[in-house]
């Protein structure tokens, strides 16, 4: 039992109203779904997070890259500065006779590796070519770590 409605206010609404407030409900409802379904994409997510730390940790490396390049070659210029002339001669001469030894001693590893064991060691060093950097940093920092160690011994 209804009763009379006073005024247009309270008017039965008309089909087109109706439609117009059905369609605003449907985009309504499509921009939840799709921000639910976008809250729900765990794996789309883990990309953007994983993205995003990838390029925050390339900047980090970067700047630790820097940092170790800066105190390896300060070290470097310590260890030059502090150590005697004859001394740099003999370790110039250490390292050639190491290096010509290192030499030989791949000649006959080389001779008698298998070919197989032969590829995957040329494999190994076309990615490092390719690789460079990490390498580069990896290095530069050891050389760091063995130099800080080897002045806190003489402490």
């Amino acid at each position: 039992m209804n009763t009379p409605s006073h005024g247009d206010d309270h008017a039965s609404p008309t089909p087109e109203n109706l439609r117009r407030q059905v369609e605003h409900t449907r985009d309504e409802l499509g921009r939840t779904v799709e921000a639910l379904a976008a809250k729900a994409d765990v794996k789309a997510q883990a990309k953007e997070k994983a993205a995003e730390l990838q390029e925050q940790a390339a900047e980090k490396a970067a700047v630790v890259t820097e940092r170790l390049r800066e105190k390896a070659s300060h070290a470097s210029r310590l260890v030059k500065d502090s150590t005697p002339d004859p001394v740099l001669d003999k370790a110039a001469y250490a390292a050639a006779q190491v290096r010509d030894s290192a030499a030989r001693a791949g000649q006959l590893a080389a001779e008698k590796t298998p070919d197989q064991v032969r590829e995957k060691a040329d494999q190994a060093v076309v990615m490092a070519r390719a690789n460079r950097t990490p390498l580069v940093a990896a290095a530069a920092a050891l050389v760091v770590f063995l130099l800080v160690r080897r002045t806190r011994r003489r402490r």
